[in-house]
């Protein structure tokens, strides 16, 4: 159970790096305008500032003393999000884009904080399950944490790379759609597995 958890933090970090939004237009626009090492600069700025709407998120919740139930109603809502987020990525066709502009700080902060995918996503999804998780495990709710920004990361960078290796390949039709409906479909079995525990918990209740 535990192994599973840190499994489903990790992919679903690992996943929700590759939902187009904010970052991921940053990211792959400054690939176009001056190259992958700038690019790494909105990568790591945008990993502190998530992390900090994490961490805030966590310790307000946790701080709220709330019974169980109430992360497990919102777990309802969180599987009605990632269902959305499903239906986004089953739609992406490309990851080209020919806008060019100069991301700066203040840019990169304003853009993601006002992100309000970003914040339901926490709100609604991870940090539900990391509250539940750390009654399994002691610091639980933090190591989830950890291990969804830690699959962030590594699934930005790897999109990241590959689009500056590989950009006329990947933008390809025939390839792209693809590869989205296989992440959408990982995101749809999120939300079946949060709604079918959700209605154990208050069956067994």
């Amino acid at each position: 159970m535990i192994a599973r958890e840190l499994l489903t933090a990790f992919v679903l970090g690992l996943v929700g790096g590759l939902i187009p939004g904010p970052v991921i237009t940053a990211v792959f626009t400054q690939i176009l305008h001056s190259g992958l090492r700038h690019a790494f600069r909105i990568i790591l700025l945008a990993l502190v500032i998530e992390t900090i709407v994490a961490v805030v998120s966590l310790v307000i919740f946790s701080s709220l003393g709330l019974d169980e139930s109430v992360f497990r109603m919102l777990s309802f809502i969180g599987a009605g999000v990632l269902i959305w987020i499903s239906i986004t990525l089953w739609k992406v066709r490309s990851l080209d884009t020919d806008q060019k502009v100069f991301f700066s700080k203040g840019k990169i902060t304003a853009m993601i904080l006002t992100n309000g995918v970003l914040w339901t996503y926490w709100i609604t999804i991870c940090v539900p399950r990391a509250v539940i998780f750390a009654k399994s495990l002691f610091l639980g709710d933090y190591l989830f944490l950890i291990l969804v920004q830690t699959g962030w990361l590594v699934s930005t960078t790897i999109l990241a790379y590959l689009f500056s290796r590989f950009r006329k390949l990947l933008s390809r039709p025939a390839i792209v759609p693809v590869a989205f409906k296989i992440f959408s479909i990982v995101f749809l079995y999120f939300a079946a597995d949060m709604i079918y525990q959700s209605i154990l918990f208050f069956n067994g209740k």
